[in-house]
């Protein structure tokens, strides 16, 4: 599969697959013709890749957890913890967001309280 017809199939966007082409992590993709042919172990590294950027990760930590993953079983460890660190990031910033919340619920409420006693 080229690499446009992997974008739309996977609605993978082109920057990416080209990204990831520029990493090193097609050692299963063959350049036929001029263009890149994508296997099904290509498209399941891609999965990982899109999900990866879908739960926050920047491209440079994408690109390390992907050379990570291709190692093998040894750095489950490391790939463990940048996933935790992540994890843990995350909840950092929806405990912050659920404090705004909290301050915009009290001064809606003091609006509302005002105007009640009017």
């Amino acid at each position: 599969m080229t690499i446009n017809e992997a974008s739309k199939k996977y609605n993978i966007p082109v920057k990416i697959l080209r990204e990831y082409e520029n990493w090193g992590l097609c050692s299963e993709v063959k350049k036929v013709m001029g263009s890149w042919r994508y296997d099904d172990s290509d498209i399941e590294r891609l999965s990982m890749i899109m999900t990866l950027h879908d739960v926050g990760f920047t491209n440079d930590e994408v690109e390390k957890y992907m050379k990570l993953l291709l190692q093998g079983k040894a750095t489950e460890e490391e790939r463990l913890k940048m996933l935790n660190d992540k994890r843990y990031g995350t909840l950092d910033e929806i405990h912050f967001k659920e404090k705004q919340l909290d301050r915009l619920d009290y001064l809606r409420f003091e609006i509302q309280r005002e105007n009640q006693e009017k």
